[in-house]
């Protein structure tokens, strides 16, 4: 352990709960997202929890258990938002894209129930085939910018270009057939509140077997590679006389590794943290169309006030990247994300890739970043809060994802990407 880094980490800690302060004098929003972004990125790094991997890590290593715990967050969480949904619903309350006509008070996060069309599908397998080329998905993207991967910082700059350029062509998107041949349905209203439970938790038990038969397959094949924690991140013996004030104590509050269930509970509280103090979903990408805005208007490069996709998000661009919520949270998860190592005192900045990898890591970004925007989200906005929020674009998502990461994996390997 390097304490050096560990003072530097409390020392952030300090900075940032300064900044929160300073924030808050301005809009509480931007200081709430902030400390839920500083949290995420925490428990994402502490865990070592992600989405991109619920694909790459069981086709790489036959192992299952963090596709398993991605079921289980999304068990965990449907169940309480779909409680939050039905108490709006029967207090007068309507999904958001009907509630916006008929007047009435928008259920929190309906407005993540988007329409499932063609674009759906196309953007989900540009989006897996990027985020196995780039190493990550959005939020992981953020996480390991945090947490010192060089691989990482290269990504973000091209998955917010691509979320920029994404957000230009889409006006032609929204006018093609592949947006005008779309299905929005928010699942309550086809199977009630129960009936969608009870499917969505079976869908989530099927893939959940299917996983776990696809282990025990790698292990009679002797394919199977468990995950192993390094050293430094395992549980430490209890001394003999057990005292508080110990580094074993600090060793179990900010070296060991979080399971990927720990980390899955943590993750809901957040989502469902956001979803109640806002009433709208999480989401990540629309901020990097956001972020590349800001930096390329400060260089003369586009003018986006005349795009359509920004009509109406002209006051965030303009409001600048300290005075957006959205921002704060996607910032607070790369720093959250840092203070993770430097607390366990085991930060390091890994530029373990090669020249020519760059180029793919570029390529995975933009691809990211564009899919994204056609297909309204990631795997947080269109997938993990689709789901959430009991949309069928949500469970469109979820098998074009996946197709495109499979795809990605196997260029990622024939083109020989370091990740």
């Amino acid at each position: 352990m390097k304490k050096k880094q560990v003072f530097i980490g409390f020392a952030l800690i300090i900075l940032m709960a300064a900044f929160g302060v300073f924030q808050y004098a301005k809009d509480y929003k931007l200081a709430l997202h902030l400390v839920i972004g500083l949290s995420i990125g925490y428990v994402m790094q502490r865990s070592r929890f992600g989405f991109a991997g619920g694909i790459r890590k069981i086709y790489l290593t036959g192992d299952s258990s963090l596709t398993k715990a991605l079921m289980f967050l999304f068990s965990i969480t449907l169940l309480v938002t779909a409680a939050i949904h039905y108490g709006s619903y029967v207090n007068g309350g309507d999904v958001f894209y009907r509630a916006v006509k008929s007047g009435a008070a928008v259920i929190p996060g309906s407005d993540y129930v988007e329409p499932a069309n063609l674009a759906t599908i196309i953007g989900g397998i540009m989006f897996g085939i990027g985020m196995m080329l780039g190493g990550g998905c959005a939020s992981g993207t953020l996480t390991d910018a945090g947490e010192g991967e060089g691989r990482g910082l290269i990504v973000l700059f091209f998955f917010s270009t691509g979320a920029l350029w994404g957000a230009h062509d889409m006006p032609w998107w929204t006018q093609s057939i592949f947006f005008k041949i779309k299905k929005q349905l928010y699942l309550p209203d086809a199977f009630g509140f129960v009936g969608t439970i009870i499917l969505s938790l079976l869908g989530y038990l099927a893939i959940y077997i299917i996983a776990k038969k696809y282990e025990d397959k790698r292990r009679k094949e002797n394919t199977l590679k468990v995950e192993k924690y390094a050293d430094w991140e395992k549980e430490v013996s209890q001394a003999r006389e057990y005292k508080f004030f110990s580094k074993e104590t600090y060793h179990k509050f900010f070296v060991k590794r979080w399971s990927y269930y720990t980390g899955a509970v943590f993750i809901m509280i957040m989502f469902v943290t956001i979803l109640v103090t806002t009433g709208t979903s999480w989401g990540v990408t629309a901020v990097f169309a956001h972020w590349a805005a800001w930096f390329y208007q400060a260089l003369g490069v586009v003018d986006v006030s005349n795009w359509g996709w920004f009509a109406g998000r002209m006051d965030a661009v303009n409001g600048g990247f300290l005075n957006h919520p959205g921002s704060m949270r996607n910032m607070g998860i790369i720093i959250g994300a840092l203070i993770a190592p430097l607390l366990a005192g085991h930060f390091s900045f890994k530029k373990n890739f090669k020249l020519r990898d760059v180029l793919f890591y570029a390529i995975g970004g933009l691809l990211m970043g564009y899919g994204a925007r056609i297909a309204l989200g990631c795997n947080v906005g269109a997938l993990y809060s689709g789901l959430s929020n009991m949309s069928l674009s949500g469970w469109v998502f979820m098998p074009s994802l996946t197709i495109g990461g499979i795809l990605g994996v196997k260029l990622a390997q024939k083109l020989r990407v370091t990740i």
